[in-house]
């Protein structure tokens, strides 16, 4: 294990940066398989992913045992990521970072938020994964433009994806030891069985559990007899030092906790978990509740993230009584903060494939699903003065990745917004201005997603509303 006594000292942390010259190369099976087989070993891991991704970390989180958690340079300062990294990963045999998109793509032209940069201030070493589909000998020009991209990154291997026979191996391998210093470090062959689902977990039914878990083992074992596993834990066990830039402030003690409730069930399952920490670090007692087969309990706070309820719609429409509670609970000033699904659960209907299904009805809208997405990026807000969550004209750092568009009835009175949003979809245009996140009395339904680590202010300010809640109760 590995220890640290001052956050001055420099912490030694075996690392990996697992990156890929595009997407759909194999980066998140080789992950999983990779974990797991780490896993098998009887190594204690701790598994990030790169960007504000909800999928991957689940699946990571399947295959490690350990909670996997986000690094993102959009919604996290450097210090902020370093920070993560050390306290999260500090006790463990070895961390596994899996990058996003291509090594260097990012926001912009520049990449500032690329996996390449991710691994630069992590100072942690990149394996290489190249799908060789329909390429040979040109897999060294490949490996080597990557190199020569950026020599701050330090290209420390290379696995080989979809190899089609060993004579395909053979002129690869013989390609990258004449042309390449990068050592190749494995190759995957083709193989049935191991594409991972693009259904989040909390959407597969627990029959279908032992078939995934058999699917991740199956990974594990091609890894394990496929790459040389030893070896990539010696170039993990060779990354530098780092040091913990944040200092973590020691919490005061709460002897008067509130109650928030939180839904997370296989229709709500999006929740990063620094959010879920800074509530409970603020005061928050988290009670998780099933929005399909519940009741709500006596409750200071309610807390939606996202996932996907127009899938389980019918069950949601259901469960009457936790619609009415919800809807009564934000008439009396409840605080409720809603996420993309969590909108989705607050308006009147859902419609999805020319399906109608009753909702909570707190805000006097429809949403729609559409074949495509609506909004997907980073999205950056600027709060007004009706948000009940941020200080007016504070600007909020976070993503929207939705399928879904809001209908207002003809005649409906004008909405409330808590958001301008500068960079984003929104939800309507109101006042020559694009706005975001439905406001109804201390209830906020937004397409925005959020990272705690942008903002303390917001779990304080939630809990400091569940207090004022539950003391006028």
């Amino acid at each position: 294990m590995n220890t640290h006594s001052e956050q001055t000292h420099k912490i030694h942390i075996p690392r990996l940066v697992v990156a890929a010259v595009q997407g759909r190369s194999g980066k998140t099976t080789f992950t999983i398989g990779l974990q797991r087989a780490l896993r098998e070993r009887g190594l204690l891991l701790q598994g990030f992913k790169k960007g504000p991704d909800y999928i991957d970390p689940s699946w990571s989180t399947f295959a490690s045992g350990v909670p996997c958690r986000n690094l993102d340079a959009v919604m996290m300062t450097k210090d902020q990521i370093l920070h993560s990294f050390c306290t999260h990963a500090v006790d463990k045999d070895i961390a596994v970072i899996e990058g996003a998109m291509g090594i260097f793509d990012g926001l912009d032209w520049q990449g500032g938020n690329s996996t390449a940069e991710l691994a630069y201030t992590l100072q942690a070493p990149v394996i290489l994964v190249v799908n060789t589909t329909r390429i040979t000998r040109s897999v060294a020009a490949i490996i080597n433009g990557v190199v020569n991209f950026d020599e701050r990154i330090n290209i420390a291997g290379v696995v080989l994806n979809q190899v089609a026979r060993p004579r395909h191996l053979n002129i690869m391998r013989k390609s990258i030891e004449e042309y390449c210093g990068v050592p190749l470090l494995g190759a995957l062959p083709k193989a049935k069985d191991v594409e991972i689902p693009d259904r989040h977990l909390g959407l597969i039914p627990a029959a279908e559990q032992d078939a995934l878990q058999s699917r991740i083992d199956g990974l594990a074992k091609l890894v394990s007899d496929h790459v040389d596993i030893d070896a990539l834990l010696d170039i993990a066990k060779a990354a530098p030092p780092l040091v913990d830039p944040l200092q973590t402030p020691q919490r005061e003690v709460i002897e008067e906790r509130v109650k928030i409730g939180v839904f997370k069930d296989r229709a709500f399952s999006f929740y990063y978990p620094e959010n879920l920490e800074a509530l409970e670090n603020e005061g928050a007692e988290l009670v998780y509740l099933d929005a399909m087969k519940d009741s709500l309990p006596d409750l200071d706070g309610l807390y939606i993230g996202g996932g996907f309820p127009e899938v389980f719609a019918q069950e949601l429409q259901d469960n009457l009584a936790m619609r009415n509670a919800v809807k009564k609970a934000s008439e009396a000033g409840m605080p409720i903060y809603a996420e993309c699904g969590g909108l989705m659960y607050l308006v009147k209907e859902l419609v999805s494939e020319n399906n109608h299904y009753k909702m909570a009805g707190v805000f006097d809208c429809t949403v729609a699903m559409e074949k495509r997405p609506v909004g997907l990026g980073y999205a950056f807000q600027r709060v007004t003065a009706e948000n009940p969550f941020f200080t007016e004209n504070t600007r909020v750092v976070g993503h929207e990745f939705h399928h879904s568009r809001v209908h207002f009835p003809e005649g409906a009175a004008s909405q409330k917004y808590g958001f301008i949003t500068e960079r984003g979809k929104g939800i309507a245009e109101q006042n020559g201005a694009l706005c975001d996140g439905l406001v109804s009395n201390h209830t906020l339904a937004t397409y925005h997603h959020f990272h705690a680590a942008s903002s303390t202010e917001w779990a304080e300010r939630f809990l400091q509303l569940s207090r004022a809640f539950h003391k006028n109760k």
